[in-house]
């Protein structure tokens, strides 16, 4: 089994505030990992780490193959910008073709399949600010996957989206997984966290890790979430005020 993602005692200081402490893990290639945790845990400091944007300020990491592809959250979009998504997606390409390469039909397909994926093809002339909010993070979750990096991270993908953005960018996560893809997902949403291998359970320390039958405990959920746990029968519900999601 060869490993896509290790770390080793990470840790990560802003100025004199913990983002992130003693976080170990190893993640297989051609699996998934949800990092879960409430509000200001270091779930976004830690993709951050692994995206190589953030530099721990202590431990080890290490990402298998060419530099990750990073997805973040939909923002809003400067209307004044004129870019199509395609133009949109296309920009993935340049991570290995370098400012002034070429597109070859290699680089055409992966943009062109990548749009299929997300289902955006009939989009792929439209300026990406009139998009909808689940479009356009369609539109970036594409431009991640053109990337065709062997790493993708992605920092919650569907909060607050409409159900069929939800279920196009799930789905994808699974079919990453298969085509051979490590990928990490960020996430308040437990059912979320279910469909991936391996849960991160973070509150600046690392509480658990592994499956997500053995992470998703009470115990562990009320050790990272406090008082913000609601047993509902045999399930439970997070009542993140930031989140408000059934689970």
């Amino acid at each position: 089994m060869s490993i896509a993602i290790s770390t080793t005692d990470l840790r990560v200081l802003f100025g004199d505030h913990v983002a992130l402490d003693g976080v170990t893990i190893e993640v297989p290639a051609a699996s998934a990992l949800a990092v879960i945790g409430p509000n200001g845990s270091g779930k976004s400091t830690l993709l951050g780490v692994l995206a190589g944007t953030i530099e721990p300020s202590s431990g080890s990491v290490h990402i298998a193959g060419r530099s990750p592809a990073f997805v973040l959250q939909s923002t809003t979009v400067d209307k004044s910008l004129p870019i199509t998504v395609r133009d949109t997606v296309s920009l993935a390409r340049y991570a290995t073709l370098g400012l002034f390469g070429r597109f070859a039909k290699a680089d055409r397909n992966a943009v062109e399949d990548a749009m299929r994926l997300l289902e955006i093809e009939d989009l792929a002339n439209r300026q990406i600010h009139e998009l909808s909010g689940g479009q356009r993070q369609r539109a970036l979750v594409a431009q991640g996957v053109a990337q065709d990096a062997e790493v993708l991270l992605l920092d919650e993908p569907v909060i607050g989206l409409d159900l069929t953005t939800r279920q196009i960018i799930l789905e994808l996560i699974d079919d990453e997984v298969v085509s051979g893809r490590t990928v990490v997902v960020t996430t308040h949403d437990l059912d979320e966290a279910r469909r991936c291998d391996q849960v991160l359970l973070l509150d600046t320390e690392m509480i658990a890790v592994g499956p997500p039958e053995q992470v998703l405990t009470e115990g562990n959920l009320r050790r990272a979430f406090g008082g913000n746990v609601v047993r509902v029968g045999d399930d439970f519900i997070l009542d993140d005020p930031h989140h408000h999601h059934s689970h």
